[in-house]
């Protein structure tokens, strides 16, 4: 059978912060409406695409999933199993922010089917999450994953920003060093990236915020790998780290070129070459499934050329292009030619390359968009 991946998109979140560019929105007035619109769409699409596949992860991502009750995002776990076949180890993960989350709900959802939580903690220092207009404090984001671990959940992970607007290498340091005290399995740590449309974007146009350069985000990118390394955390994508055996199953299959289904407002879907994704807007959504039976909102088919710079663009920025895992569109010719064109640009230091794997290295990561980039010319 082939592997599949699921995302449910859930929008309702109670603060939409300043760096934010998902779809979401601070009303939850169509919470209920919203829950039949997505399990029409899951019998729908499991009609269509669930004969030969077997899905190995569901990721519920937001807005802020913790805001729903465990019987809400068991209804859905609930109708995904009836139109899928789920694998029994299948990775359930569920976004999680500080503050939302009880004892009895972080039980409520683990008996509902979530086994993998991951926690947008974003910072453990006041003043920036301030900045980043957090909810939470730096105390609630401790409890809250200590509870989480208290509560059953072994595979923990949590998402941290770095380079923001004032913040030295010290006080980064100071943040990974909390992290890594805490009884988590995984760290997602990104650079501060302006995104159009949000609210930090639009301070930065105005002259009220000012952002660090490249140098000095290369420069904690290099040591957040480092750090990570020394206390046991595992670099297997440009962004993201593990504990042995913690890996994100949901993220590798994005990385690797597979295939998913998203469900819900906003959702992108990726199946046997075709990309189509469906509307945004709440109302649009929860209408077009009612009375089309779908509520995509556009498509893309991609050529074999296309394929072939998306694969090596994300594989490259995890675990590498593997010769023996190529897809039907990537042959040994073109393994060659990578192989080649790194030569000729002389950026053999940034990789390791073997008669199988063509890897970014440490160095490599720090540049990959860069390189990427002039490979792909």
């Amino acid at each position: 059978m082939k592997d599949l991946s699921i995302y449910i998109h859930i929008p309702f979140c109670d603060h939409k912060c300043i760096y934010c560019d998902f779809y979401s929105i601070i009303n939850y007035s169509g919470v209920e409406t919203y829950r039949e619109a997505l399990l029409r769409e899951i019998k729908i699409q499991g009609a269509k695409y669930s004969e030969g596949r077997l899905v190995h992860s569901i990721f519920f991502g937001g807005g802020t999933p913790s805001f729903m009750t465990p019987e809400y995002i068991g209804d859905i776990i609930n109708e995904l199993r009836r139109n899928f076949s789920i694998s029994e180890d299948c990775e359930i993960t569920m976004e999680t922010n500080p503050g939302t989350v009880d004892r009895i709900k972080l039980e409520g959802f683990r008996e509902a089917g979530i086994n993998r939580i991951s926690i947008g903690i974003q910072s453990f220092d006041e003043n920036e999450l301030k900045f980043l207009t957090r909810i939470h404090d730096s105390a609630t984001a401790i409890k809250t994953v200590n509870l989480a671990f208290e509560s059953g959940y072994k595979d923990i992970s949590i998402d941290l920003i770095f380079n923001l607007p004032g913040q030295d290498k010290n006080k980064w340091l100071e943040n990974l060093t909390t992290a890594a005290s805490l009884p988590i399995t995984h760290i997602s740590a990104y650079s501060l990236i302006l995104e159009k449309g949000t609210i930090l974007n639009k301070m930065v146009l105005d002259g009220k915020v000012n952002m660090q350069d490249a140098d000095f985000d290369a420069e904690l990118y290099s040591s957040t790998i480092s750090f990570l390394r020394e206390n046991g955390f595992e670099q297997y994508e440009v962004s993201n780290f593990a504990k042995p055996g913690f890996q994100c199953y949901h993220n590798k299959i994005y990385w690797e070129y597979g295939d998913y289904l998203g469900f819900g407002t906003s959702a992108h879907s990726f199946m046997d070459g075709r990309r189509f994704w469906n509307f945004s807007s709440l109302t649009f959504y929860n209408e077009a499934v009612k009375a089309k039976d779908s509520a995509e909102a556009g498509f893309e088919i991609l050529t074999e050329n296309e394929k072939k710079e998306e694969y090596v663009m994300l594989a490259l920025r995890s675990s590498g292009i593997k010769i023996n895992k190529l897809p039907s569109f990537f042959n040994n010719s073109d393994f060659e030619y990578i192989i080649k064109r790194v030569k000729q640009l002389s950026i053999e230091r940034y990789f390791t390359i073997t008669p199988g794997l063509i890897a970014l290295n440490e160095a490599g990561y720090a540049v990959g968009d860069e390189i990427i980039t002039e490979l792909l010319l």
